[in-house]
Parts: structure tokens; C-alpha cells; sequence
């Protein structure tokens, strides 16, 4: 009898040993909400892997619907890290008092101008506003001096934006706390009546180069993208950076931030120190999604226009707010 008890408690034991088995594998790696490029955060992703020997598990997603999910799943959140392409997402999850505070070591390799006065999530990467224009039908002396200008009757017809997207959205942001209320809103219904609605930055710029519209409103790094391949969709385009702290000069801030919720605070810190040290942003740099990196003394694509040349217009990021900006856009009957 005694032995079959123990046979049985044998058993038992290894039962529960080969269930645990899995969740002590998950335990030894972080779970990453990645709304960046896959392609970028897989780069990420290996090359962290590889010199820690921490395992990342990422999920891929867009901007909005993470930061909205990260809000609704709370403490309860399986996240470990979030990464976004904009500011807005990540400072929906700081308002909700959701992030921990980044490592000191991790800020101390941004620059300021590149993360949040409020320290709980740093920069990662950034991307420029543009205006991507038709090179056979517009000259240099005839494109718009500001994103402003847009809203002018004389622009009527000849441009467009993918209003649904986080990134335009992330400029309207931009816009907002540039600007004010007042003066977006009335921006937001004189574009109403001037631009074409396209879905996707790539969308726009195919546009661009087929000669459906004069010009668009996207960020860089579709141009040197396609630039880098074929050229095919672009090969008509030209860019125009606005420049003079324009709101249509906006640098938007891709963020990464710990989840306070995270049980693997010490590998989630590691990861975003990584990220925003020499491995992660040599990514940048060697990669192929040409946005800037945003460390300090790190070089960007030679191919970009130096981060510094872009006289962009100073903005908190970690007062962006999206709930605003749809609420604005949804009132001038862009969305």
C-alpha cells in the first residue's frame, strides 16, 4: 500500500512538473506589444536575444488598438513592454497610470528632446512629417511653406492624407498642442473640404507618383523605402520637408515603456536599455525601415536628412492626445 501511494505521489509530481513546465519557459522571457514595424522589432527582438539569452515574445498590432487594450486589460495585462510607431498611444497608457518608470541608465541614452518630461517611457525611434509631392507637375517654388497653407481654397483638390491612421493623426496631435484648439479645428474643417482621403501613407504616396494627386501629406521613410527596393512607387515623387519649427515639420517619437504590471520588470528594463543603446539603434541605421535613431551619438540611414537639419517644432510628447484629436477629426467629418 505504501508503495503504491508513492507511485501515485511520483506521478502526481511529475504531472504537475511537465504542466508547470511551459509557464516557467514563458517566465523566462518577456511578452512584447509591439505596434512598431514586425520587421524592425524582430530585428529587435534577435539581436537582444541573442546577446541576453532572454526570449521575446512579440504581438503585433497597431497603435490605437494596443494602447486601448493595455487600458482595458489593467493589472491584468500579459504585456511586458509596449512599443509604438507615435507618442499618442503611449501617453493614453501613461494617463491610465500604467507604465513603470524607465530605468535612469535607459534615459540617460536619449536625448531629452526625444522622450517624455515625465520619464515613464523613452523614445525608441523617430519619423519626419513630409509633404510628398509630384516632381513632374510641382516646382520648388509652388509647394506649400507650411502645413497651414493647406487650408487655403488654392489647395482645393490637390492633396491628400490617410486621416484614419495613427500616424497623420499623431500630427494633428501635434498640431493641437501647437496651435491650439481653436485654430486645428478650423485647420481640420478647411482640409475637409480640400484634401483626398486615402487609406495608408503608402496609399497617398502611390497616388503621388501615379499623378491622381499633386501632393500628400505622409512621413519620410515610405519614399527611401520604396527608394530601396524598386523605386516603382515612387520613382515621381519628391520630398519636402517644411521645415522653420512648422507644425508640418513634426518629429514623431516611436515609444517603448515598461508595464508597471510586468512580473519581469528587471528583462523588460533590459530590453528597452538594449533597444535604445548601440545594438538596437545600429538596427536603425543598418535596417531597412529608415527612421531615425534616437540615441545619443547614434547615426541614422546616411540616405535621411540629419534629425538636426529638420528644424523641428519643440512638443511634449507625453501631452499628445489622441482622444482630442479623433474627437476634433470626427467633428470636421474626417473620420
Amino acid at each position: 500500500m505504501r508503495y503504491a501511494l508513492s507511485a501515485l505521489a511520483g506521478a502526481t509530481a511529475l504531472a504537475i512538473s511537465l504542466i508547470a513546465a511551459p509557464a516557467m519557459a514563458e517566465d523566462a522571457g518577456i511578452v512584447v506589444y509591439n505596434a512598431q514595424h514586425e520587421s524592425l522589432t524582430k530585428e529587435w527582438a534577435e539581436g537582444f536575444t541573442k546577446e541576453t539569452g532572454i526570449k521575446v515574445t512579440l504581438r503585433n498590432g497597431g497603435d490605437s488598438d494596443f494602447s486601448n487594450q493595455i487600458v482595458a486589460e489593467g493589472a491584468a495585462s500579459p504585456a511586458d513592454v509596449f512599443l509604438t510607431e507615435n507618442s499618442p498611444a503611449m501617453a493614453l497608457v501613461e494617463a491610465a497610470g500604467l507604465f513603470a518608470p524607465v530605468d535612469a541608465d535607459t534615459l540617460a541614452q536619449v536625448p531629452q528632446e526625444y522622450q517624455p518630461t515625465t520619464g515613464k517611457w523613452v523614445g525608441v525611434a523617430a519619423r519626419s512629417t513630409v509633404f510628398a509631392y509630384d516632381k513632374t507637375k510641382l516646382k520648388e517654388d509652388r509647394l506649400p511653406k507650411s502645413l497651414l497653407e493647406l487650408a487655403d481654397p488654392s489647395w482645393k483638390g490637390r492633396w491628400a492624407a490617410s486621416p484614419s491612421g495613427a500616424d497623420f493623426q499623431a500630427i494633428v496631435s501635434a498640431l493641437l498642442q501647437l496651435k491650439g484648439e481653436a485654430a486645428t479645428a478650423d485647420w481640420l474643417k478647411a482640409m475637409k473640404a480640400n484634401f483626398t482621403a486615402y487609406k495608408g501613407n503608402n496609399t497617398v504616396m502611390k497616388a503621388v507618383n501615379a499623378g491622381e494627386i499633386e501632393g500628400g501629406v505622409i512621413y519620410h521613410y515610405y519614399y527611401f523605402g520604396d527608394q530601396a527596393k524598386t523605386g516603382e512607387n515612387s520613382k515621381n515623387v519628391a520630398m519636402h520637408y517644411f521645415k522653420n519649427q512648422d507644425p508640418g515639420a513634426f518629429v514623431s517619437i516611436s515609444g517603448g515603456g515598461v508595464l508597471a504590471s510586468s512580473k519581469h520588470q528587471k528583462e523588460a528594463q533590459a530590453f528597452l536599455k538594449w533597444v535604445t543603446g548601440k545594438g538596437g539603434q545600429e538596427v536603425l541605421k543598418n535596417g531597412t525601415s529608415f527612421e531615425y535613431a534616437v540615441g545619443k551619438g547614434a547615426d541614422s540611414n546616411a540616405k535621411l536628412v540629419p534629425l538636426a537639419d529638420l528644424q523641428a517644432p519643440k512638443v511634449d510628447p507625453a501631452t499628445l492626445n489622441s482622444k482630442k484629436v479623433t474627437d476634433l477629426m470626427t467633428g470636421a467629418g474626417l473620420l
